[in-house]
């Protein structure tokens, strides 16, 4: 079912979306440890999108790298033809602008 995220502004993620709040469908049962979380973030890896409490982890990303977005939900669930789920939109022009002929 679908459940709703908030996300952070200047993202990445953001940028993709346009927006800070979303709603995204999701089909596991999957979450980040939160004791790591901090360790994670030391390590160069962001949490960009979260649960409106801020307890469930639902988008990633690198921040200086060229197209690093990871996702909790499935972006697939609703993306359709002609409207692709942002994420993917954003995948296909970050590839076309680090293309390499």
């Amino acid at each position: 079912g679908a459940h709703d995220g908030v996300i952070k502004k200047g993202s990445r993620a953001y940028k993709l979306y346009n927006k800070t709040k979303i709603s995204e469908r999701h089909r596991h049962r999957y979450e980040i440890n939160p004791d790591y979380i901090k360790q994670i973030g030391k390590a160069g890896l962001r949490f960009s999108g979260k649960s409106p409490d801020g307890k469930r982890m639902e988008i990633a990303e690198i921040k200086n790298h060229p197209f690093f977005v990871a996702s909790q939900f499935h972006p697939e669930f609703k993306s359709r033809p002609g409207k692709p789920a942002p994420l993917f939109l954003g995948f296909v022009k970050a590839a076309k602008r680090h293309r390499k002929d």
